[in-house]
């Protein structure tokens, strides 16, 4: 399936987007051109969910997801990975990297300064409850029980609970061979990133043990062994447990920014913000940046502004996108990547730019009429900077 669009976006305000961000009027959207979207996953019969888009230094474009779902939730997932060598205008067939005896949600990817991968993930047994209340009910088809109950299995109680943990992978061979999985302290959607030190920043949560803080863990030795660095505070009046899946940049002058799904009472359902001046040691308390939608990733663009891409799960459902050009003090108006989605079932893009200033964004979508959600993907691109 493919959807062509040529369209200039001039960046209308939407009720998504608020006039004001963090105390400052919001710049007008940039201009961007949608040059095509179309669905690039090739295993039609799996549902797929929340993918992470990354680019290597030759060129080549990594992308991970959940694959082998039955759905959003379920005892299938695994970590796929596909490849483009073209710059996204083709990929090659999804390969399983990650294969635990529990569900494998979330996948983020990174290729560091020294060439090494990094592939993230946490397990779930959500799932769980869904197939208790089927075996009492009695009313699944006998092929999806047995499917369900035979991934169930797989191993006893005990092993599924020591499953149960955030995970990463590593391959210092360009993703032909992969390390065992190992605890990463953190997990967050899209995984940790490179900082101009050397050092690997991850902003994440923690899940399953622990307090659940969140916070940010650095590597100092390119992601073989992972320290907490520092928690992000709690913004007053907040639970910190009802802040989710984090993301943070690098910009130009060496700031670290960090956005955060809120599910807090007050912005429920926004994107916050804090900031460290001091490379990850200290962070600002969150505070709202009047964006709708979520969760967020964020990447530094050639010329120095920063760009966030996020899943906009109410009319119009699809994605947006927002330039800063002041290292985060504010964002622009919502440029609208996709806005024909059927529902809020979707999101969690993920941006890389090409060595010709081109952007390629990519997100997974439940599409109209069909049981299972698709990996969609835009080729865009941006004005110029100021």
């Amino acid at each position: 399936m493919k959807t062509t669009r040529r369209t200039w976006l001039k960046g209308a305000a939407f009720a998504a987007g608020g006039a004001l961000l963090g105390g400052r009027r919001a710049a007008a959207a940039p201009t961007a051109k949608i040059e095509d979207i179309k669905v690039i996953s090739l295993l039609p019969d799996l549902y797929h969910g929340w993918p992470t888009l990354a680019r290597r230094r030759s060129g080549e474009l990594l992308l991970v997801c959940s694959g082998g779902r039955e759905a959003h939730v379920c005892p299938f997932g695994r970590v796929d990975l596909m490849r483009s060598h073209d710059g996204g205008e083709t990929w090659c067939w999804p390969e399983v990297v990650m294969d635990g005896p529990i569900d494998d949600r979330d996948a983020g990817v990174l290729e560091t300064d020294k060439g090494t991968l990094l592939v993230t993930t946490f397990t779930s047994l959500a799932y769980e409850p869904i197939l208790k209340r089927a075996e009492q009910e009695g009313n699944w088809p006998a092929d999806r029980m047995a499917r369900w109950q035979a991934a169930h299995r797989r191993v006893d109680a005990e092993a599924r609970q020591r499953a149960l943990n955030v995970w990463m992978i590593r391959s210092t061979d360009g993703g032909v061979t992969w390390s065992g999985r190992f605890e990463s302290k953190v997990n967050s959607p899209h995984g940790p990133i490179q900082l101009a030190d050397g050092r690997l920043l991850y902003a994440g949560k923690e899940l399953w043990h622990g307090d659940n803080r969140i916070g940010v863990c650095e590597s100092s030795d390119d992601g073989q062994t992972w320290n907490w660095l520092a928690d992000i505070p709690t913004r007053e009046g907040d639970d910190y447990r009802a802040y989710h899946e984090l993301h943070a940049v690098q910009g130009a002058e060496g700031r670290l920014i960090v956005q955060i799904r809120n599910h807090n009472s007050r912005h429920a359902g926004e994107t916050l913000q804090c900031e460290s001046e001091d490379g990850g040691r200290t962070w600002t308390v969150p505070h709202s940046i009047g964006v709708w939608g979520l969760p967020s990733h964020l990447l530094r663009l050639q010329d120095g502004r920063l760009l966030m891409t996020y899943g906009h799960r109410r009319p119009p459902y699809g994605n947006q996108a927002r330039i800063s050009e002041n290292q985060g003090e504010s964002w622009s108006e919502p440029v609208i990547v996709s806005g024909d989605g059927a529902g809020g079932d979707l999101g969690y893009p993920s941006t890389v730019q090409r060595d010709d200033g081109s952007l390629v964004t990519v997100w997974y979508e439940k599409l109209a009429g069909s049981p299972n959600a698709v990996l969609r993907q835009a080729r865009w691109s941006l004005g110029s900077g100021a």
